[in-house]
C-alpha cells in the first residue's frame, strides 16, 4: 500500500512547435551515438527565459539555439559545430550554455557569436557536460554526465566561482547527473541522476563542500529517468520524467503532489522552465516532437536571481 495519495494529474497544451523550416533531415553524428537506426528531426533542451519574455532552447543534434517570442515566433539564434544541452541566463544577462562537446560556453545573441568559457579541469577535458545552474550569489553549478550509468557511477557535479575562477568538485560517484537546482533557502543541491531514476540531494557545508549525501526521491522506472529540474516558491521540485511523458512534482518532503502528463505524442519530456504572467506557467520541452507545452500551476516558479 502506498504512503501517499496518489498525485493529482494536471494537464498541458502546446504552446508552440518547431515549425517544419527548421526540421532537419535527422541524421548527424549525435543521432548516430544516441538514436541509432532513427530519423530525429531535433532534439530541444534547455529552455530558459530572458527578461523580455523570449524562450531560449537547445537543438543538440544539429549544434542549433532557438528564441521563441511571447507568441510563440521561432527565430534561429546560431548554429555552430556542438552539441548544446542545458541553457541558463545570469543575473547579468549573459547566457550559459552546457555543451557535451565543448564544455560551458557563453552566448552572444546580438554577435550570433559563441565562445568558451570552462573547457576542461586541471588540463583533462569534461566527460561531457550536461545542465547548469547559477545560485543567488552567481556562482554557478553543473553536471558533468558523459557516458555515465549504473555501470559506470563516476558522473560529477562542480561549482564554478566565476568572481574567483575557482572550479570545485562536490560528487565524482553520480550515476549519469543531469538536471540541477538548488533548494529553496540554498541548503541542498538537489540533483537528477537519470540511470539511478532518483533525484540525489547534496548538503552544502559551510567550507564549500558536501557531505551526507543521499536520495530525496526514487523515480517510477522506465526506459529513462529523471532529467530537468525546476523549483517553486513553496519549495515544491518538478521533476521530468525523460520517458514516460511527464513531470513529477513533489513537495520539500518528497511526497509527490502532481502527475503533469504531456499531451504531445511524445514521451520525452527532458526540461522545464517558470514563465509567463507572474511567473506560473511551467512551460516544457518534448523534444520527440518538438513541442513547446505548456501547464498553468497554482504556484509561481522560485526566482532565479534576486540580485540584479
Amino acid at each position: 500500500m502506498s504512503l501517499y495519495a496518489p498525485p493529482q494529474d494536471l494537464p498541458t497544451e502546446v504552446f508552440s512547435r518547431m515549425p517544419e523550416r527548421f526540421w532537419r533531415d535527422g541524421d548527424s553524428d549525435w543521432v548516430r551515438a544516441n538514436k541509432p537506426g532513427q530519423r530525429t528531426r531535433c532534439f530541444l533542451e534547455g529552455p530558459a527565459f530572458d527578461r523580455a519574455g523570449n524562450l531560449y532552447v537547445t537543438d543538440i543534434p544539429y549544434g542549433r539555439i532557438f528564441c521563441i517570442s511571447p507568441a510563440g515566433e521561432w527565430s534561429l539564434v546560431i548554429e555552430y559545430d556542438g552539441w548544446p544541452n542545458g541553457l541558463k541566463i545570469h543575473a547579468d544577462g549573459r547566457i550559459f550554455v552546457a555543451d557535451y562537446k565543448r564544455g560551458i560556453l557563453l552566448l552572444d545573441p546580438a554577435r550570433q557569436a559563441i565562445e568558451p568559457l570552462l573547457t576542461h579541469r586541471r588540463s583533462e577535458g569534461f566527460k561531457g557536460v550536461n545542465d547548469l545552474f547559477f545560485d543567488q550569489a552567481g556562482r554557478l553549478y553543473f553536471t558533468d554526465q558523459g557516458q555515465t550509468g549504473m555501470h559506470d557511477p563516476s558522473g560529477r557535479v562542480f561549482r564554478y566561482d566565476l568572481d574567483l575562477q575557482r572550479l570545485d568538485c562536490l560528487i565524482d560517484n553520480g550515476p549519469s547527473p543531469n538536471g540541477l537546482v538548488l533548494d529553496l533557502h540554498e541548503q541542498a543541491l538537489l540533483v537528477a541522476m537519470t540511470r539511478g531514476n532518483a533525484v540525489w540531494r547534496l548538503p552544502l557545508q559551510q567550507d564549500g563542500g558536501t557531505s551526507k549525501v543521499g536520495i530525496f526521491t526514487a523515480m517510477a522506472g522506465g526506459v529513462s529517468g529523471a532529467d530537468g529540474m525546476a523549483l517553486d516558491d513553496e519549495g515544491n521540485l518538478y521533476v521530468c520524467d525523460a520517458g514516460n511523458g511527464c513531470v513529477w512534482v513533489f513537495d520539500p518532503h518528497a511526497v509527490p503532489l502532481y502527475r503533469i502528463r504531456a499531451c504531445s505524442p511524445g514521451r520525452t519530456v527532458t526540461n522545464l522552465a517558470f514563465g509567463g504572467h507572474g511567473n506560473r506557467t511551467l512551460f516544457i520541452t518534448e523534444s520527440a516532437t518538438g513541442h513547446i507545452l505548456q501547464a498553468h500551476l497554482p504556484h509561481a516558479g522560485k526566482k532565479l536571481f534576486s540580485h540584479a
